[in-house]
């Protein structure tokens, strides 16, 4: 009976050991871990949408100062557009009809002709070609024809036709210039009494012997410029100078 008895005894101590009770795990503390689970799960992502608010914020700020830099580096479209430039001009001829007609008047001052002969040939290069040294001529812009039908062939300053030279002879200014005042002295001997657009005509021979006489207020007005006596209104500064005979 006592052997019986300790031996329940034993068994009832066995099964209330401090060991085995440690071995189960405590309900407090798979609460307070599936808790700390839980937290976790909803703190990370918190934490990195916070993180990602943030760096959102500073790069539109960043992208703001960057904007308003570029603002304030910008030109105002309301401010004044600056003058434009002008290109110096007598009597609405530019440089480059200004320095042809400076080699005119040298071609003339070689020759010995007097500065009404050289405005004389100054007019009538406005009248034929504006001043320009251009390789093509009535022919090809209106389909002018000679008094015999066949097509002109009249380039440069002068708009000289084949009879007058080579094409290289009438496309060097100079030498244009230089056949134009011999011509005008062979057909003209007595030019000083004759009016200035009739010269002309009576020299290039042309059709309307009053074509040339609208052009020579503007011809005295860019000789007296390029030759350095300028007239009421014009400037020199800028434009070719070219000593007169």
């Amino acid at each position: 009976m006592p052997a019986r008895t300790s031996a329940t005894t034993r068994r009832r101590t066995t099964r209330r050991s401090p060991g085995a009770r440690r071995r189960r795990p405590n309900r407090h503390t798979r609460r307070r871990g599936r808790k700390t689970g839980v937290a976790l799960a909803i703190a990370v992502p918190a934490i990195l949408f916070g993180a990602f608010l943030v760096g959102a914020a500073l790069l539109a700020g960043s992208f703001r100062m960057s904007w308003a830099d570029d603002l304030a580096l910008a030109p105002d479209d309301r401010a004044p557009a600056p003058p434009p430039i002008i290109e110096p001009a007598v009597a609405g001829y530019r440089f480059e009809q200004l320095t042809n007609a400076c080699t005119i008047l040298a071609a003339g001052r070689d020759l010995g002709f007097d500065a009404r002969d050289q405005t004389i040939a100054v007019m009538t290069a406005m009248g034929e070609s504006s001043l320009r040294n251009i390789d093509y001529g009535d022919w090809e812009t209106s389909g002018v024809t000679n008094p015999d039908g066949s097509r002109t062939t009249s380039i440069g300053l002068f708009q000289q036709q084949d009879s007058w030279g080579t094409r290289e002879a009438r496309l060097d200014p100079y030498t244009a210039a230089t056949v134009f005042y011999r011509a005008m002295a062979e057909r003209v001997p007595d030019r000083a009494a004759v009016e200035p657009t009739l010269v002309a005509h009576r020299t290039q021979v042309n059709a309307d012997p009053y074509h040339y006489a609208r052009y020579w207020d503007r011809a005295v007005r860019v000789v007296a410029a390029v030759t350095g006596s300028p007239m009421e209104g014009d400037r020199i500064d800028g434009i070719p100078h070219c000593p007169r005979a």
